[in-house]
């Protein structure tokens, strides 16, 4: 059984970096992209939850990791997409913030995340 959630978990990671490619994130330019954009890389994908009800989440990190058992490094690139994007500053800061103090937390630093800061 707790070989299927590693499997699960590193799924999720996996289609959230096809996501973040697909979008440009990986690209030498910085990516242009809007949170529709997002959601519907996701749709295409089939990431196995919706971008609106882990944002409509008073704290997003926490619901995906406790509610979605996401990895630290799908974490990490969830946050990236998002803060590449169009949603509003101080949301994606929010974000920011309480993804990058969970990890800490956990003695897994970001240098990507905590660049942003």
């Amino acid at each position: 059984m707790e070989d299927l959630l590693i499997r699960e978990i590193d799924r999720i990671g996996e289609m959230m970096l096809k996501i973040a490619q697909r979008l440009g994130l990986f690209s030498k330019s910085l990516p242009n992209y809007t949170l529709d954009d997002i959601k519907a890389e996701s749709e295409k994908i089939e990431l196995p939850f919706s971008i609106e009800k882990v944002l409509e989440q008073d704290n997003p990190v926490l619901y995906l990791v406790e509610k979605e058992k996401i990895s630290d490094n799908a974490l990490e690139t969830f946050v990236d997409i998002l803060f590449h994007s169009d949603m509003e500053e101080a949301r994606k800061n929010s974000i920011l913030d309480d993804a990058v103090t969970y990890l800490d937390s956990k003695g897994n630093f970001s240098f990507r995340l905590h660049s942003y800061k």
